[in-house]
């Protein structure tokens, strides 16, 4: 009976003893197994960070102006402002140019007719060049330089323009101041030196003298020497008239040949009559 008890009580500690052990592994590996996150609780927090995702994405978002996109409207808006001005002052010039012709019209009406006599002797008024884009230079043919210079500058601006077939021929034309001695015969000699149109005209001192004053040039004659020479000093102008014979523009001596040819090609783009 001991040896039964005594069994007994080695079976109950033997058992007590095993369950202890398993407690006591059990409860050394529970903060381990409590740090794992569950299968479950991983699968919703990437679920829920997914759907956060989609949802930002789904979000419209404002569109971006490119930056050709900004250049293009830019430009647009810079050549309508261009155009505007350019109309503007196209718009200007034209209000001018009526003007102009309006202002030039009141001249023709009162400006007079004049009579002198050319290089070969044959009278001419101020219609025998009305239909003609003239070059006008008042001179004489004593000048030492200037006049010399002048006409060769007017004559080859002439021959300029007479290059191009499509301009119409300009008429060179040469008035002299000094009637004492620029007779037909010393007029037709000095011509011949220059340009093979040009015009050569004198007249009486009376007939000079009105000419002069219609186109407002002045001029003085100076003091005689023991030869009987003298110098006259005079206005130096190039003057252009349109075909209406009235008075257009004017060049003095900074002008260059091309300058001037350059500005009667201009005039005669732009040219309307006034007498229509």
């Amino acid at each position: 009976m001991y040896v039964g008890v005594r069994c007994s009580f080695h079976r109950a500690l033997s058992s007590l003893l095993t369950r202890g052990a398993v407690q006591n592994v059990l409860s050394r590996r529970s903060p381990s197994l409590s740090r794992h996150v569950p299968q479950s609780k991983s699968f919703s927090i990437s679920s829920s960070y997914n759907q956060k995702q989609q949802q930002q994405q789904s979000v419209p978002r404002s569109p971006s102006v490119s930056l050709r996109a900004r250049v293009t409207v830019s430009c647009i808006i810079g050549g309508a402002a261009l155009g505007i001005w350019f109309y503007l002052r196209w718009e200007k010039q034209e209000q001018k140019k009526v003007q102009q012709i309006q202002q030039l019209r009141t001249l023709a009406v009162g400006q007079g007719d004049f009579s002198l006599v050319d290089h070969t002797g044959q009278p001419r008024t101020k219609s025998s060049w009305r239909g003609n884009w003239v070059l006008l230079y008042f001179g004489f043919t004593h000048c030492p330089d200037i006049c010399p210079d002048e006409l060769q500058k007017l004559s080859s601006a002439v021959s300029l323009l007479d290059k191009d077939p499509a301009l119409p021929h300009v008429l060179p034309v040469f008035i002299s101041i000094d009637p004492e001695r620029d007779s037909v015969e010393a007029i037709s000699k000095y011509v011949s030196e220059f340009h093979p149109r040009l015009l050569g005209l004198t007249g009486s001192p009376e007939q000079v003298k009105k000419v002069a004053q219609e186109y407002r040039v002045y001029y003085s004659v100076g003091p005689k020497d023991e030869d009987n020479d003298y110098i006259v000093d005079h206005t130096i102008i190039i003057y252009l008239l349109n075909p209406d014979g009235l008075f257009t523009d004017y060049y003095g001596r900074g002008k260059t040949d091309q300058e001037i040819a350059d500005s009667v090609k201009s005039h005669m783009q732009t040219y309307t009559s006034v007498f229509g």
